[in-house]
C-alpha cells in the first residue's frame, strides 16, 4: 500500500467498534481532573441559564411597552421598569460572557492535560513493546497511531468538547424554561426538531462518504506528486514527463469530482436545517399571534419563543455536526488503546545454572528459534566465541544472519536451547544490562536531526560525556578530519536524511559513536558497501581500531573484508553449515568457497575494465 493510500485509510477512519466502552475509558483519563470537569459543567450550566433567561427578561420589556401602547394615557409605559429590565439583561449577558470564558479556559486545560497523559502512556508503552510488534506493524501504521490519531483526539477535546457539553446543557435548559413559560408554544417548537434530525440523518452519511472519497483521492494525489518529485531525475531520464502529467491530470479530475460532490452535500445541509428552523418560527408566530389576539399569550413570551426556536435548534444542529467528529475521535482512541493494551516484553528466565568457569564470552548451545512457533528457522544452532575473537557471519539472503543478531541482543528469546554470556543465560540478565555491553554499526546508518556533536554524544552511556572523550572518539574514527572543514564544525545541523554530508561521513560518525559506547562486544553489518574506495579505506582503518581487543560479530556481504576473521560462520536456512577460518574453508571447497569464488569472478572482469 502506498503512502497516500495509507493516509487516506486513516483519514476515512472507520467507525468505533466499541463506542461506549472506549468513551468510558477516555472519560477515565479525564476523570483525574474531576474537580475541573465539575467546575466546567457548573459554568456551562450557569452561562446557559443566563443566555436562556435573557430573552424571557427582555420579553417582559416588550410586554410592558405593548401594554402601555394599548392602554394609552390611562396607564402609560413605565420607563423606569423598562430601564431596570434592560440593565438586568446587560448584567445577565456580561455574567454569561465571564462564565463562558473561564469554562473554555478550564476545558482547554483539561483537554491538553488529558492528551499529554495519553501521549506519555503511549510513549512509555512503545518502549516496552516487543520487537515482534514493530516487525508486524508498518512504520506508517505506528506513526499514524502516535501522531495522526493523537492529533485527532487532541483537536476534538480542545475544540469540540466544550461545544458538545454546551449543546447538551443548552438543549436541556432551553427545553425546561420553554415548558415553564408556555406549553403550547414549546410543543410547536419541539415539532420541528424531528424534521432537522431526519434531514441531517439523510444528508450527513452521504456527505461523509464523499468527504472520505475526497480524502482518499487527495492522499493518492499527494503520493503521486511525492513520487514524481523525489524521482524527477528518473522521470526526465526516461522522457516520462508527459505520462506523469497525464496521470496527474486524471487524478486531479477524480479529486475535483469527489470534492465538488462533498461540498455540494455539505452546502445543502445547513439550508435544509435552517428551513426546519424557519418552520418553527412560522409555527410560533401563527400560534403565538392567535394567543395574543385571544389574550391567552403575552406578546413578550412570543418574542422570547422566537429566540428560543433558534436556541433550541442550534444545539441540535451542533450535536449532529459533531456526531461524525466524535465517532472518528473514538475510533482514534481505540487505535491508541490497542497499542496500550498490547502485551509488553515478557521477562523470561531460563532456570539454568550459570557456568562459573566458562571459557567463552558468548555461547550458543543447541539453540532453536523461529519467528512463528510452528516454523523453526534454527533447529540446532551451536557456536562458541572466546573473548577478543572476530566472528564473521556469511550466507545468502534469508540464511539467518539477522536472526543471529536479534537473538544476541535479546530482541527475541530462543524457543529452545540457551544463549550464554560469560556463562550466564541471557534470559537471566536484564535486557538493558545486556545491551549495554553491545554496540552496533549497521549498513543503514541512523542519524537524528541535530548537530554532529549531539549525534556523537548519543553513543555514550554517560549523560554528559566529557569534551575530550568525544573528540578522542571522533579522531579515532576519522570524523574530526572532515568536520574541521565544515563551516559550522561540530555544530553542523544534520537534516533528517543526513544528505548534507556524504554516506561515508555518516558511516564514520556511527563508528565514532560506537567508540564512545566502548562496548565489550561489537556487531558490524557491512559498512562499506555503498562508499567510494578512499572512504572505504578510512572506514576500514576506523573499524580496525574499534575491533582491537574486542569480541566482534561481523555480518559480511563482501567476503574479501573478512579474510582475517578468527572464525567464519557460514549459515544457510538458519543453521551453521561450515565453520573455520578463510584458508580452511577455501580448502574445503564447499559452500563458502563457491560464494567467495563467485564474488571474485564477478569482480575480476570489472577490475580489468577499470
Amino acid at each position: 500500500m502506498k503512502n497516500g493510500e495509507k493516509n487516506a485509510a486513516h483519514l476515512k477512519a472507520k467507525k468505533a467498534k466499541d463506542f461506549w466502552g472506549t468513551t468510558r475509558r477516555l472519560v477515565k483519563y479525564m476523570s483525574t481532573r474531576s474537580w475541573a470537569l465539575a467546575a466546567t459543567l457548573l459554568m456551562v450550566i450557569a452561562s446557559t441559564i443566563m443566555a436562556t433567561l435573557a430573552p424571557y427578561i427582555l420579553g417582559q420589556a416588550t410586554t410592558e411597552i405593548y401594554r402601555g401602547v394599548q392602554e394609552g394615557a390611562a396607564n402609560p409605559i413605565d420607563f423606569d421598569l423598562i430601564r431596570n429590565i434592560l440593565l438586568i439583561v446587560a448584567v445577565v449577558y456580561i455574567v454569561e460572557a465571564v462564565f463562558r470564558y473561564f469554562q473554555q479556559f478550564i476545558t482547554a486545560r483539561i483537554a491538553q492535560k488529558t492528551v499529554y497523559d495519553m501521549r506519555k502512556d503511549l510513549k512509555e508503552k512503545m518502549a516496552t513493546l516487543p520487537i515482534r510488534y514493530y516487525d508486524t506493524h508498518s512504520n506508517g501504521d505506528i506513526m499514524s497511531r502516535a501522531v495522526n490519531d493523537m492529533d485527532q483526539i487532541a483537536n476534538t477535546l480542545q475544540q469540540s468538547l466544550t461545544q458538545f457539553i454546551l449543546s447538551v446543557v443548552q438543549f436541556v435548559t432551553v427545553l425546561v424554561i420553554m415548558f415553564a413559560i408556555d406549553i403550547r408554544l414549546s410543543l410547536v417548537t419541539i415539532v420541528t426538531v424531528p424534521i432537522s434530525f431526519l434531514l441531517i440523518a439523510y444528508v450527513a452519511p452521504k456527505s461523509q462518504k464523499q468527504f472520505g472519497l475526497q480524502q482518499k483521492e487527495l492522499g493518492i494525489l499527494n503520493d503521486q506528486v511525492e513520487e514524481t518529485y523525489s524521482g524527477h531525475t528518473i522521470v526526465k531520464t526516461y522522457n516520462r514527463e508527459e505520462e506523469e502529467i497525464e496521470k496527474f491530470v486524471k487524478q486531479s479530475a477524480k479529486l475535483n469530482d469527489a470534492s465538488w460532490k462533498a461540498q455540494f452535500l455539505t452546502g445543502i445541509m445547513m439550508p435544509l436545517v435552517s428551513f426546519s428552523r424557519d418552520l418553527g418560527y412560522f409555527g410560533v408566530a401563527i400560534v403565538g399571534g392567535i394567543g395574543v389576539a385571544n389574550g391567552t399569550v403575552s406578546l413578550g413570551n412570543v418574542q422570547a419563543f422566537i429566540q428560543y426556536v433558534n436556541q433550541f435548534s442550534q444545539p441540535v444542529r451542533q450535536i449532529a455536526n459533531l456526531a461524525n467528529t466524535i465517532q472518528v475521535t473514538i475510533a482514534s482512541c481505540e487505535r491508541v488503546f490497542e497499542v496500550l493494551d498490547e502485551e509488553p516484553m515478557k521477562e523470561t528466565h531460563s532456570d539454568l545454572e550459570p557456568k562459573e568457569t566458562s571459557p567463552y564470552k558468548v555461547e550458543f548451545d543447541h539453540v532453536q528459534f523461529g519467528y512463528e512457533d510452528d516454523d523453526l528457522l534454527m533447529t540446532d544452532f551451536n557456536l562458541t566465541v572466546k573473548e577478543g575473537e572476530m566472528i564473521a557471519v556469511v550466507g545468502p539472503t534469508g540464511a539467518g544472519k539477522s536472526t543471529l543478531i536479534n537473538l544476541l541482543e535479546r530482541f527475541y528469546d530462543v524457543k529452545g536451547g540457551s544463549i550464554r554470556y560469560e556463562g550466564v543465560d541471557t534470559r537471566d540478565l536484564d535486557r538493558n544490562e545486556l545491551r549495554s555491553k553491545f554496540s552496533m554499526v549497521l549498513q543503514d546508518t541512523w542519524l537524528f536531526n541535530g548537530t554532529i556533536w549531539d549525534n556523537l554524544k548519543y553513543g555514550s552511556h554517560d549523560e554528559e560525556p566529557s569534551e575530550e572523550t568525544i573528540l578522542e572518539a571522533a579522531k579515532a574514527a576519522h570524523v574530526d578530519e572532515f568536520v574541521r572543514r565544515l563551516p559550522d564544525g561540530y555544530d553542523t545541523i544534520l537534516n533528517e536524511e543526513g544528505t548534507n554530508i556524504s554516506q561515508g561521513q555518516r558511516q564514520l560518525i556511527t563508528i565514532a559513536r560506537a567508540f564512545l559506547a566502548d562496548p565489550e562486544i561489537l556487531i558490524l553489518d557491512e559498512a562499506t558497501s555503498s562508499v567510494d574506495t578512499r572512504t572505504e579505506i578510512l572506514i576500514q582503518r576506523a573499524m580496525g581500531k574499534l575491533l582491537e581487543s574486542r569480541t566482534s560479530f561481523v555480518v559480511a556481504h563482501r567476503l574479501s573484508t573478512i579474510r582475517d576473521a578468527d572464525k567464519i560462520i557460514v549459515m544457510n536456512h538458519g543453521d551453521v553449515i561450515e565453520t573455520g577460518n578463510h584458508d580452511d574453508l577455501m580448502r574445503q571447497d564447499g559452500f563458502y568457497a563457491d560464494l567467495y569464488n563467485a564474488q571474485f569472478q564477478t569482480a575480476e572482469p570489472q577490475l580489468k575494465a577499470v
